[in-house]
């Protein structure tokens, strides 16, 4: 067993949580950097910023896509792989890494040429207009080249951290970042690239992350990834399949949702509506993301000593993890609430729509408060290998209770424009709700039961 594996078993849990977390949490932001400064700068292009920011914006159900299918991989091979090195099987762990990355390949190419053939339909369906298409298009052609850079750096990245190289993982995406906003004003502005320029820098800076993540998992770490177990194994990939069939479907109805949020403001509100409905959730990104690295700071934790079978160094990881998520969702939520304008004024400087994103924001991140404690409870749910709870909890917040809403809620108001801003709090509070109790009662069962 190596040193790092050894910390997960015996280091004191709230500072290996701490130096677990902090460098997933860097890299979820900078990932968010990802998102958000090809928006900022594109918003700021003269003559057509606003309107070229709806049509990035309307390419957000695509990308989501892209990232889902390497969240299905990624996060559900890592606390497969953190289980295994609890029980000590080096073996059993490689071959779980080998088949996860040979399958992430076969998906890149699938979607590649499903994207390029399909992209203009897809995005009309997600809500371009004939003035927002062109953007799109000029995004999504150049980004659907580089998908199989972004699958490698988001399914990968999850099995260095699942070794305890946190800052490793975070320096894999953070080189990128940087060279994305390096890249980004020299094709935008400098060479007159505008839309097209964003896409290019982004799939550069992809390419360079992934090509960190793939030299270091066959140098450098302790589980490499190697040819022999590049042939897929129905007995490895099914339970990563199923595992990460509930980060999987949280991602895929984020589409899902941008397609119903989408049409619905551009019914109600134009395409300005759904420009202020792009910063709303590049808002809830600066929430999720900080969350999504605290949590994956505890998986590996987690995972590990629940595969060692030491229930009080889970109980104490819970501990902590709750504590770090509540506390963050609290702040981020007292920071939108008294400061949606500024929020809203670093995408653009379109006075109009800067008002409109403003009055969404309060609504929109009003059930904020309640999304600590869904998060940690439903990633915990997954660091144990519970798939099937954890696929429920999923479809819950997003297709039973959010995507309904949207289309139910404008029957009883006379704001459209708010009704639908509004289904997002409503669903976060009454799922937080459900998420908690069967927590409760799943956490104290499997405890119990070590």
């Amino acid at each position: 067993m190596t040193t790092k594996e050894n910390r997960l078993g015996s280091q004191d849990i709230k500072s290996l949580l701490v130096s677990l977390a902090i460098p997933a949490i860097i890299g979820q932001l900078v990932s968010l950097i990802y998102n958000i400064v090809d928006r900022i700068y594109i918003g700021r292009i003269e003559g057509i910023g606003s309107i070229a920011l709806t049509g990035v914006g309307v390419c957000a159900p695509l990308l989501i896509v892209i990232a889902a299918f390497a969240v299905l991989i990624g996060v559900g091979g890592a606390p497969r792989a953190s289980i295994k090195m609890g029980e000590n099987d080096k073996e059993g762990t490689e071959k779980i890494l080998g088949n996860c990355f040979i399958t992430l390949i076969g998906i890149s190419i699938v979607l590649t040429i499903l994207f390029l053939i399909f992209n203009e339909k897809l995005l009309m369906l997600f809500g371009a207009s004939e003035k927002t298409l062109p953007y799109a298009l000029e995004y999504m052609n150049i980004y659907s080249l580089g998908i199989i850079f972004v699958m490698i750096t988001i399914g990968m990245n999850p099995f260095i951290t699942a070794q305890g190289f946190a800052k490793v993982s975070m320096l894999t995406v953070s080189i990128g970042a940087v060279l994305n906003i390096i890249l980004d004003p020299i094709f935008i502005y400098a060479l007159n690239m505008n839309v097209k320029g964003a896409a290019l820098a982004t799939v550069i800076s992809q390419a360079v992350s992934a090509l960190c993540v793939m030299h270091f998992l066959k140098k450098k770490s302790n589980l490499k990834i190697k040819r022999k177990y590049y042939k897929v194994e129905k007995d490895i990939i099914m339970p990563v399949l199923l595992l990460g069939l509930s980060p999987f479907v949280m991602q895929i109805t984020e589409s899902f949702l941008m397609i119903a949020f989408n049409a619905k403001l551009q019914i109600y509100g134009g395409d300005i509506a759904v420009g202020a409905m792009t910063i709303a959730t590049t808002a809830m990104n600066f929430i999720y993301l900080p969350l999504s690295g605290i949590t994956q700071g505890a998986q590996p934790i987690m995972s590990y000593n629940y595969g060692a079978r030491n229930k009080e160094r889970m109980k104490e990881t819970f501990k902590y993890l709750i504590k770090s998520t509540m506390l963050y969702s609290i702040m981020f939520f007292i920071f939108i609430m008294f400061f949606p304008k500024f929020f809203a004024s670093i995408f653009t400087s379109d006075q109009e729509l800067i008002d409109i994103a403003a009055k969404g924001l309060r609504v929109y991140m009003a059930g904020t408060l309640a999304v600590g404690v869904q998060t940690s409870c439903q990633h915990t749910f997954l660091a144990l290998g519970n798939a099937r709870t954890s696929l429920f909890l999923a479809l819950l917040r997003k297709v039973i209770l959010l995507i309904p809403m949207i289309f139910i809620l404008p029957l009883f108001f006379e704001n459209k424009v708010f009704a639908v801003f509004l289904a997002e709090p409503i669903a976060d509070i009454i799922a937080a709700i459900v998420t908690a109790t069967l927590f409760y009662k799943y956490f104290k069962k499997t405890l119990n039961s070590i």
